[in-house]
């Protein structure tokens, strides 16, 4: 009974010590400066764009701009994580940070201009794909700040804390939004304050000496072309032969489908339906709202996730995971109900940071550093593709006030799906705990 005391004390290090780490502190506040500053530019253009009155968006517009965001760099992002795998990931950690700021300026300045549609949508690309960069970056460069025995706490903390910044920015953006006026000037002002974030990023990111986040070694290609070009088929190559990897990513795919189709439902709820249910806010402060009910669903799988896996492993954690969201999703979302909404934006919320702790840990604790970025890249992309398409597939069919039960019933199909899918992929090989 000692031993095993012995033994759970050794792997739970706590906040503290973990804190007392002076890299893993530093690459933890460039993290949190990073999705602070992500959290308040996605919020301010979701403003601009879904609650401006100089603006109008039905379902379709919304996908489209999902679509125009998203899926480019999803054709982009296994390239650049080749870079990842063969750059010193401190210069790209400061030079991507500061190329952001510039392309938050510029997305600003479009929303300001009233600038719509493509040139809009195009400014806020460069942004989000920039975005995705640094946080593939931040990712592979977790081990080398952090003993891999402890990566899956460290992973969960350092997440944890990283979305709630996230939604911290969200909520700075609705504050800016009430001071700066809900219209185009207004919200220009708001997303620029986004700027903050990428800059001190970036220097937070420089205090780090050349070289201390990796790659330790390279195993690419002389030419850096052909090694960007072969990007994607390292990444896929590299999951595929990780069960534990491969079966996480793909439970993390159907999270994120049903997730899609929930966002939409939510937003269009928020904007053409809800209306002020006594303490409860609808149009975008309901969105602060649902933001604030997600980020304690976060903070909760932060806080349990890593006991959780000591408890049921890995795999089970990720199956207790998904039959929670699909049961919350049928639950809580049939009604349609702006408490059931906040209640069900919480539970779904935790239970997809869960399955996103957990693979995290896989990719970092299962995969070679060698390749960590490229797998990285290849995970963001994915993510973004099937968000992308959630959505689209949703705006085909949604009515224009967001009540569709059988959208509801299918995202639960798909959390029940992902479940199966996990547990067969997971058979090829047995999943650390």
């Amino acid at each position: 009974m000692t031993t095993a005391g012995s033994t759970a004390a050794q792997h739970h290090l706590g906040t503290r010590k973990l804190l007392a780490a002076a890299r893993f502190r530093r690459l933890l506040a460039s993290r949190l400066a990073a999705q602070w500053g992500d959290g308040l530019f996605q919020a301010g253009l979701a403003g601009a764009v879904l609650f401006n009155p100089e603006r109008h968006a039905d379902p379709l517009a919304v996908a489209a701009g999902f679509a125009v965001l998203l899926l480019p760099y999803s054709v982009v992002g296994p390239f650049a994580g080749a870079l990842l795998d063969r750059w010193d990931r401190r210069r790209v950690l400061v030079a991507a940070n500061l190329i952001r700021g510039l392309f938050v300026v510029l997305t600003a300045a479009a929303v300001a201009l009233g600038l719509d549609g493509v040139p809009l949508y195009a400014a806020a690309l460069l942004v989000t794909g920039v975005s995705r960069f640094v946080g593939s970056g931040l990712s592979a460069s977790l081990p080398h700040v952090v003993d891999q025995d402890h990566l899956v706490e460290a992973n969960a903390f350092a997440a944890t804390l990283g979305a709630l910044a996230a939604v911290t920015g969200a909520g700075c953006a609705v504050a800016l939004r009430g001071l700066f006026g809900a219209g185009d000037g207004g919200s220009a002002s708001t997303t620029a304050f986004a700027l903050l974030g990428s800059l001190l990023a970036a220097w937070l990111a420089s205090r780090f000496r050349p070289g201390a986040l990796g790659p330790d070694e390279v195993v690419e290609p002389n030419r850096t072309a052909t090694a960007v070009a072969m990007g994607l088929l390292d990444g896929a190559r590299a999951v595929w032969r990780t069960p534990s990897v491969a079966a996480a990513l793909l439970a993390l795919l159907a999270h994120r489908a049903a997730f899609g189709a929930s966002l939409l439902l939510t937003l269009l709820l928020m904007r053409n339906t809800f209306t002020d249910f006594g303490p409860f806010k609808a149009g975008m402060a309901g969105l602060g709202e649902v933001a604030v009910a997600g980020g304690a669903g976060i903070l909760l799988a932060g806080l349990v996730t890593d006991r959780l896996v000591d408890v049921l492993g890995r795999r089970g954690a990720v199956c207790a995971a998904l039959l929670l969201a699909a049961v919350t999703q049928l639950g809580l979302g049939l009604p349609m109900l702006l408490p059931t909404t906040l209640a069900a934006s919480f539970l779904l919320t935790f239970a997809g940071q869960v399955v996103k702790l957990c693979v995290d840990a896989a990719v970092q604790g299962d995969i070679g550093d060698e390749v960590r970025g490229r797998v990285f890249a290849l995970y963001d992309t994915l993510f973004n593709i099937m968000q992308v398409a959630a959505v689209t597939a949703a705006a085909a069919v949604v009515p224009l006030d967001g009540r569709s039960a059988g959208l509801v019933v299918a995202a639960t199909v798909a959390y029940l799906l992902g479940l199966a899918g996990y547990l067969l992929l997971s058979r090829r090989g047995t999943a650390p705990g």
